[in-house]
């Protein structure tokens, strides 16, 4: 005898394929969208419908948008000069919220990393360099996540990158502001050391 009638079932499967969602935080999502009213419940089918339909990568730069190219390519207020690399199109937001970065990005659709079989060419490493031909870009920063892979990425697209005459610079990291030294690792603290800088 089945647990649950087949709808729900259907349901729970479907929820448990995002990330980060189990078999419980799949059945009280499923739940709580049968108690909500039709309304609200068709309001989110239908803005997945629409973000399905709707919205793809930026030509230029990689990006999720509805408009190609993306608001930050159209943009004539824009830094044309810097070029920061991301590894996904959700790690623009954190960078757009510092207020402090004013150039482009290009979304390199993930990291290197060879234990799951994503090397150099599965990323949008060609559209880069092609970006970097008309010689109007200055400066590349990298912004990939400081792990093993984005470390990895990192330092390729710097040896890609610096015969080209490019500049290229790393995002800093170390010691999150607001913590404690000794709650920090040696690597951390060793990132934090070699990123230091004057004052």
């Amino acid at each position: 005898m089945p647990d649950f009638a087949a709808p729900i079932a259907r349901l729970i499967d479907e929820l448990k394929r995002l990330p980060g969602i189990g078999q419980k935080t799949a059945q009280r999502l499923a739940f709580h969208l049968l108690r909500a009213d039709r309304e609200q419940a068709l309001a989110l089918a239908e803005a997945i419908r629409n973000a399905k339909e709707n919205l793809r990568p930026c030509s230029v730069c990689g990006n999720i948008t509805d408009a190609d190219p993306c608001l930050y390519c159209a943009s004539p207020a824009r830094n044309r000069k810097q070029i920061c690399v991301v590894e996904e199109a959700h790690n623009i937001l954190p960078i757009e919220k510092t207020r402090q970065y004013n150039g482009l990005y290009h979304v390199l659709g993930g990291a290197i990393s060879p234990l799951q079989g994503t090397g150099p060419e599965q990323l949008s490493i060609k559209p880069l360099i092609e970006r970097l031909k008309n010689g109007e870009v200055e400066e590349i920063i990298i912004a990939t996540n400081p792990t093993a892979e984005g470390e990895a990425t990192a330092v390729y697209l710097s040896k890609l990158i610096k015969p080209l005459g490019i500049r290229v610079t790393r995002i800093g990291v170390g010691i999150p502001v607001g913590s404690e030294l000794e709650y920090a690792d040696e690597v951390t603290l060793l990132k934090a050391i070699e990123g230091r800088r004057e004052l």
